[in-house]
């Protein structure tokens, strides 16, 4: 039996999942998007590229897809970067205070102001997604084997304990506003944004301090100024034939699960007609849910293999999006919440280990800097498909159907991922890439 914290290191690794996850709850899955739909006139947003007003549901995919292109453009240099300088910690140091700060902003977008929370959501989801590049570089370097699975699935249990916790202390101060003086629920919100962005720093404090830095690798001494030096990054994927594909594969599943994340209270509100209360309800069900999910997959993968506890969780993934598209009661939104808790976690937190699993450790970060380019390019084209199916056909169900694709195409092309000879692959190329 493994002590579920070994030392302070993973320790402070943990704690920092704790801290983020409150911008994860909060701001990018459960609030915000209520919130930002809120901020939008009824008749739409006006675009310069649009003759017509922009639906709500639509400007939100537009407006997470936007941030999650700056960070994948930026996610090969700021590997390479860490890697190269030994900057793991300062860098994640400075997106955490990116990220914190931007979220504390969110404070000052009042009614109408929807450009203002749109820029200030971008800087700090830029902020959150950046951090986690040099987050998750450290996970093989505090556990091995299958402690990997173990460590990357208790820090998603705590970032879903913590999250869990920030989304209900803001569901609380919403739900209660008038008896805690607040005018309405909006200035209850944007309260609630600004102890938000106060949790992330606050509870990131001590990571600082246990989270050591490390020392310059000699495997990625060559910086990455030109274009060319970005390309010769995914030329040199060729050498760990199963990790591109794993990448690729990712790059699909992990589309569906993120625009999941991302649009389905906007969905419950706008398509179902469901209010805040039972929105953040369901979250926070499926926070404190997800969290033995996650371990309980972790098992899953211990007695199988890490790659057939990832395959059945997108199986049922699958299975929920289809179920999703003509649901259409608050009993059936909290079933599917119920159902996407027990899934999430385990096929998040499994999906980092096996991919720490099979690349050289030299160069931790470069390489989770290529694993953020997969999961920000998901979530790029997953909102962005969610938004342009709506304004094709108007229909918020048939874009919520067609994340269905990104799972399956993601499961078929996984089936082709022999895992030992990826770490093989590893461990004969660890000392250059290039």
């Amino acid at each position: 039996m493994h002590k579920l914290i070994i030392n302070k290191p993973q320790f402070g690794w943990c704690l920092y999942d704790w801290a983020n996850s409150a911008f994860a709850t909060v701001v990018l899955a459960a609030v915000l998007p209520v919130y930002f739909a809120s901020l939008v006139p009824a008749r739409g947003a006006e675009l310069f590229w649009s003759s017509q007003p922009i639906p709500a549901t639509a400007l939100w995919g537009y407006t997470v897809s936007l941030s999650m292109a700056l960070v994948a453009i930026a996610a090969p240099g700021l590997g390479n970067l860490s890697d190269r300088r030994g900057w793991r910690r300062r860098l994640l140091i400075i997106f955490c205070l990116l990220g914190s700060f931007a979220t504390c902003g969110l404070f000052f977008a009042e009614t109408g102001q929807y450009w203002l929370a749109a820029v200030l959501f971008i800087l700090g989801n830029i902020g959150f997604a950046a951090g986690n590049i040099f987050y998750n570089a450290y996970l093989p370097d505090l556990a091995t084997g299958h402690d990997t699975d173990r460590l990357s699935a208790r820090g998603f249990a705590f970032g879903y304990i913590g999250g869990g916790l920030m989304l209900l202390i803001v569901f609380l101060i919403i739900q209660q506003h008038t008896w805690l003086g607040f005018a309405d629920k909006g200035a209850a919100t944007r309260f609630g944004f600004l102890l938000t962005g106060a949790w992330w720093t606050g509870f990131a404090l001590p990571s600082f301090v246990w989270l050591k830095n490390v020392p310059v690798t000699t495997g990625a001494t060559h910086a990455l100024r030109t274009p060319r030096d970005y390309l010769k990054i995914f030329a040199d994927l060729s050498r760990y034939r199963h990790l591109r594909r794993f990448l690729i594969a990712f790059l699909l599943y992990n589309d569906g699960i993120q625009t999941i994340i991302a649009v389905s209270a906007i969905f419950a509100r706008e398509e179902l007609g469901l209010g805040t209360g039972t929105i953040l309800g369901c979250f926070l069900m499926i926070q404190f849910v997800a969290m033995p999910g996650a371990l309980l997959f972790s098992k899953l993968a211990t007695r199988f293999s890490t790659k057939s506890a990832v395959m059945v969780s997108l199986l049922l993934f699958t299975m929920i999006t289809v179920y999703a598209s003509i649901m259409d009661s608050a009993v059936e939104f909290w079933g599917l919440g119920f159902a996407v808790a027990i899934v999430l976690g385990g096929s998040q937190a499994l999906s980092r280990s096996l991919f720490a699993s099979m690349i050289p450790k030299q160069r931790n970060a470069e390489f989770f800097g290529l694993y953020a380019i997969s999961s920000k390019f998901a979530s790029i084209f997953g909102p962005l498909t969610f938004a342009i199916l709506i304004n094709l056909t108007g229909s918020n169900r048939i874009a919520i159907l067609a994340l269905a694709l990104f799972f399956i195409v993601g499961i078929v092309l996984l089936m082709g991922v022999d895992v030992e000879k990826g770490r093989a692959q590893a461990t004969d190329n660890a000392q250059t890439l290039r």
